[in-house]
């Protein structure tokens, strides 16, 4: 019989993180980490007409709002920490999608250890390197020129050093985060982000509450209620598991003979996390930035008719929407877990799924199930992305405009895996106690 520790509570949390020095080390090396990246934001890039890039802002929020929230607002202000942590997450987005298509990157991956996921992470800081190049420069020339007080080549190659050094910087402090803080770097950085944005929206909805009278204090509680329970429900789904048993069979070592053991097969509800929702909002923001750019108003009135979500047939949006991210969960899910790998792991490893014979059948039967979780998941996904949105639409309480379901499901899952983090380190510093008396 196994015993097992329960978690440690919160009060014994923080009087671990208090007394243990290397956990006090990692904390404090995160937080002033995060604090530096903030202050990086507010460095402003020189050469820009400010106003006007702000109005200008200000009327695509569209297109740049949740880069702007992803970026914590660098964006807007247009600070040299403006790109933030895009380009580093765009790269791993990249090489993750040529890991399973390209053999030689597949095989680095599993068959290498840990010599091949450096090499993977030092790919993945080239092509961020390069994806930073590209951005900054195009964000330069097609966009910020239009602001500059002195248009022309050199403001173009200055901006684009100037946004390409700062996104370096961000992924070389996630890095650092990631490696001797607490959490993931990059996630923690997009958590802050969006962190930061919350003060505004909160101040923006007292003031809106002052003006409005009780009508309008009535649809805030309305709206608050609702984004509690899509916490409650994306709290629920992101801790979703399905558990399938496995028997592992009698093995003789030596003189002993094993007994046989009963584990299980953890698998995801959602195991795609907010990925579909990015990749989602991204293919629909296409026809927007390109109504944009060719300045098309035969385009630009079918995109705000049909391709927006304040548009007249907002329906049509949300439709694409959901249709999207169902598609995009599956796509992720297969890159995520592969039925074929697992069901030879588990023949070599001589275990079995009780009533299912091992080799292919194991494998479709793992399919099968890993099909009906990505589509309970991405429907919980795509319900998350529009439900918010709409009732925050239908009672015209804009000022939340941006936290939308991404937001909430980052913040949300970032959170989560920094407790469970710590909560590991505070149960090792306890057994290293005991060890130690």
């Amino acid at each position: 019989m196994i015993s097992r520790d329960k978690a440690p509570t919160a009060q014994e949390t923080f009087m671990q993180m208090a007394q243990a020095a290397g956990l006090r080390g990692r904390l404090l090396v995160t937080v002033g980490i995060l604090i530096l990246v903030r202050l990086g934001i507010f460095l402003p890039v020189p050469g820009i007409d400010r106003t006007r890039f702000h109005d200008a802002i200000s009327g695509n929020n569209s297109i740049f709002g949740l880069l702007d929230i992803f970026s914590g607002r660098g964006l807007s202000t247009l600070g040299v920490f403006a790109l933030g942590i895009l380009p580093f997450i765009n790269a791993s987005i990249i090489i993750q999608l040529l890991t399973a298509a390209i053999p030689s990157l597949e095989k680095l991956q599993k068959d290498e250890g840990e010599a091949g996921r450096r090499k993977i992470s030092q790919i993945t800081r080239y092509v961020s390197l390069g994806w930073a190049i590209i951005q900054s420069t195009t964000f330069s020339a097609l966009f910020l020129q239009q602001f500059a007080l002195q248009p022309g080549p050199l403001f173009v190659a200055e901006t684009a050093i100037a946004l390409t050094a700062g996104s370096m910087f961000v992924m070389w402090a996630s890095e650092l985060i990631t490696e001797r803080g607490i959490g993931n770097g990059a996630s923690l950085l997009i958590f802050v982000n969006i962190v930061a944005s919350l003060p505004k929206s909160l101040g923006d909805t007292i003031d809106l509450v002052q003006v409005g009278g009780r009508e309008i204090v009535g649809r805030v509680i309305v709206l608050v209620v609702v984004f509690l329970a899509t916490i409650v429900g994306i709290v629920f789904v992101q801790e979703g598991i399905r558990r399938i048993p496995i028997i592992s069979a009698r093995r003789q070592v030596g003189r002993r003979v094993l007994a046989e053991q009963r584990s299980y097969l953890p698998l995801r509800l959602n195991s795609g996390g907010v990925m579909p929702i990015i990749f989602a909002a991204a293919i629909l923001s296409l026809p927007l930035l390109i109504a944009n750019f060719t300045k098309n108003p035969d385009l630009a009135n079918i995109v705000n008719t049909y391709l927006s979500p304040g548009g007249s047939q907002a329906w049509a949006y949300a439709l694409v929407y959901l249709i999207s991210i169902v598609f995009f969960s599956y796509f992720y899910s297969s890159l995520i877990v592969n039925p074929v790998d697992v069901a030879q792991n588990l023949k070599k490893m001589g275990s079995s799924i009780p009533g299912i014979r091992p080799g292919k059948a194991t494998s479709e039967y793992i399919e099968r199930v890993i099909n009906r979780l990505t589509f309970l998941g991405a429907i919980f996904l795509g319900f998350v992305a529009i439900i918010p949105t709409a009732v925050e639409s239908a009672l015209g309480v804009p000022t939340f405009k941006g936290l939308g379901a991404t937001s909430l499901l980052i913040l949300v899952g970032v959170a989560i895996d920094t407790a469970k983090q710590v909560q590991t380190y505070v149960i090792s510093q306890r057994y290293e106690g005991m060890v130690k008396q």
